[in-house]
């Protein structure tokens, strides 16, 4: 019997590379999509060439999507759950913020996962079932120096439940996850002073782990999870709720 097929996107590294590992081990088949070939290859090797396979993806190109998902259907015949973890920054102060850097973000947080989306749902509506994960953030509340990045992470909020309502006869589930600090390689490069500061600011005063996420995606991956659509499940210690602010 053919496993479960999980696609998800920035997988080479980080939160996306934790949900790769954790949803290998509920049994799904990853397909990893990235534009980080040496990290996609490095993800493929520590689940397995036999559970695992890499596509070079650049999800703002329509065409390398379209042509993700035929690939997958000729090789695969379905996909059970999409993961959209993709995503950048560009920070700044508006007043010192370029457009380019407002529309690069828009382009790969927001119109990149909607590009894929819309694929997954021609897709998943066919097949009459499905998961789509997309993963928010926190930061959608609101973050100074952050108005591009915190701008598309509501966008993904909407689309989440846009679609939930648009796919839910299908049996499809539509949901987020809205990390807050996280412990990636982006945070890494935080200054100390910088990096003590936002800990310190965590109820927890402590920063997350990317299996903190991937434990959250598990679960809303899972076949009984059917009846939870079009939520937004924070996983920031607290953050969110306003306390330690």
């Amino acid at each position: 019997m053919l496993n479960r097929i999980a696609m998800i996107t920035g997988a080479g590294k980080g939160i996306g590379k934790a949900i790769a590992e954790r949803l290998s081990k509920d049994g799904f088949f990853i397909l990893l999509a990235d534009i980080d070939k040496a990290g996609v290859e490095e993800t493929v090797t520590a689940i397995g060439n036999d559970r695992a396979t890499g596509y070079m993806t650049d999800i703002t190109d329509e065409g390398q999507i379209k042509l993700l998902f035929d690939v997958t259907e000729k090789k695969y015949g379905k996909i059970d759950v999409l993961v959209n973890n993709a995503g950048i920054i560009r920070d700044n102060m508006i007043w010192n913020m370029e457009a380019a850097d407002f529309d690069a973000v828009i382009n790969v947080n927001l119109r990149g996962t909607w590009l894929m989306c819309r694929e997954a749902a021609k897709k998943m509506k066919l097949q009459q079932g499905g998961r789509i994960i997309n993963i928010s953030s926190r930061a959608w509340l609101g973050n100074a120096g952050q108005t591009n990045y915190s701008a598309s992470k509501a966008g993904v909020i909407g689309l989440t439940r846009s679609l939930a309502l648009e796919l839910g006869k299908y049996n499809i589930a539509v949901n987020a996850v809205a990390p807050g600090l996280i412990d990636t390689p982006l945070t890494q490069k935080l200054s100390k002073e910088v990096l003590e500061k936002l800990i310190n600011a965590q109820p927890t005063k402590t920063m997350g782990k990317p299996e903190d996420i991937a434990n959250v995606v598990s679960f809303l991956a899972s076949e009984e999870t059917g009846f939870l659509t079009g939520q937004t499940i924070y996983v920031d210690g607290g953050k969110s709720i306003g306390a330690g602010i």
